[in-house]
């Protein structure tokens, strides 16, 4: 049977940070709802969003941001243009709520979201949604026990009953939307894992690969750049690049005594991959080791060791010199390289008792964006941080984003 090893946020962590209590801020008014326009399946059922009101007519469209938004997801579609989900305290659950930004963080505005809570794969008995991923400015999707769609820059969204399950990550690319599913319940973790695609403009879902996902975050187990997408299959890696029509399967170098297994693999170029290994532990760190492959994973060459400091951690790659891990543990971490993983600095440290880090990415060789401590309850009640932060050096410093 194949499970998933999520981050610490949905182990013990996750049980010790769900403790009750919350603010009130104004309800969010329902939207009038409609079909998108080039909905890809007539199978869906339209849902109602949670519109926050109207606001200024100035872009992006959309109202306010809601008082006190935490982030839990980040998707960028250019430079520029991102969509972040979140929640905030309100009047009338669920609270999950979209923002977006045209010019980088500058401004925010509000936008419809659909009516289901924010969550964490495997913790609560009713449906949630953790991830958000937009292929164009116009098509994207909210995921998680569920899958929804919009046509038209997140105005409207239609609820698919397919796949099915939980959906642990997605990424668009080539035409294609891949989505990583599991079983997940409360008690079992997630199980079953299985790498599914169907054409972007709809149709019906088929199985790339089945998986025994280990390592990063839910959000981050589909690593993409440069039309490539790669996750990783125990001590083994999985990359398509016509977006899962065709895969390779090459296994990791990770396999030896002290290296127990890869936690997470990154894209830095169309076929440029880097391995973070992870072996010893103790005391809130453990050994990591970097392996850097030129051909898809076929061979791989040892690169440096980053700081001991955190369980694990997350590596994406702005190019195939400059790379960034995040970790967290008794705190959080983020570390940089820009000598191909062979020297590594710790950049920020946050002392939060581990929150952790989620969707760390590069959107250009230079532009990189993280979630700290994303919001995994409806309006936030644990009162995690929800914090974005964006670097314009390829990761060697990153600022604070107001919403």
């Amino acid at each position: 049977m194949l499970s998933v090893k999520v981050s610490a946020l949905a182990g013990a962590a996750v049980a010790a940070l769900l403790t009750s209590v919350a603010g009130c801020a104004p309800a969010h008014q329902p939207a009038a709802s409609r079909q998108p326009s080039g909905s890809a399946s007539p199978a869906r059922s339209q849902v109602t969003s949670n519109a926050i009101s109207a606001g200024s007519p100035s872009p992006p469209a959309g109202g306010p941001v809601p008082g006190r938004f935490a982030a839990t997801s980040v998707t960028f579609v250019s430079a520029d243009e991102a969509f972040v989900l979140g929640t905030a305290p309100c009047a009338n659950p669920p609270c999950t709520s979209i923002v977006r930004t045209l010019d980088r963080g500058g401004s925010w505005r509000g936008l419809p979201a659909p009516v289901v809570p924010i969550g964490w794969p495997g913790i609560g008995t009713t449906p949630a949604v953790w991830g958000i991923r937009f292929a164009t400015p116009a098509h994207g999707f909210v995921f998680g026990d569920g899958l929804w769609e919009t046509a038209d820059g997140g105005e409207h969204w239609s609820h698919d009953p397919r796949p099915g399950g939980s959906i642990l990550a997605l990424a668009a690319l080539d035409g294609q939307v891949l989505a990583l599913t599991a079983r997940c319940s409360p008690g079992y973790g997630c199980q079953r894992a299985n790498l599914l695609r169907r054409l972007l403009g709809g149709g019906s879902w088929s199985t790339v690969a089945a998986v025994h996902v280990t390592g990063a975050g839910p959000t981050d187990l589909i690593a993409t750049r440069a039309g490539t997408a790669a996750l990783l299959d125990g001590t083994k890696v999985v990359v398509t690049r016509d977006g899962g029509r065709s895969v390779t399967l090459h296994r990791t170098p990770c396999t030896t005594l002290g290296l127990a297994y890869a936690t997470s693999v990154a894209v830095s170029s169309p076929r440029g991959l880097a391995l973070l290994c992870i072996g010893q532990g103790y005391t809130g760190h453990t050994d990591k080791r970097i392996y850097m492959s030129a051909d898809g994973g076929a061979r791989w060459t040892r690169a440096g060791t980053p700081n001991s400091e955190g369980d694990g951690g997350t590596l994406a790659a702005a190019t195939s010199s400059r790379l960034a891990i995040a970790t967290a543990s008794a705190a959080s971490w983020l570390f940089h390289s820009g000598d191909a993983a062979a020297s590594w600095q710790t950049v920020r440290t946050q002392d939060d008792g581990g929150m952790g880090w989620s969707d760390i990415g590069f959107t250009t060789a230079a532009d990189g964006v993280v979630v700290h401590g994303a919001a995994v309850s409806d309006g936030n009640r644990d009162h995690r941080p929800g914090q974005l932060l964006l670097s314009a050096d390829s990761g060697a410093t990153w600022r604070l984003v107001t919403f």
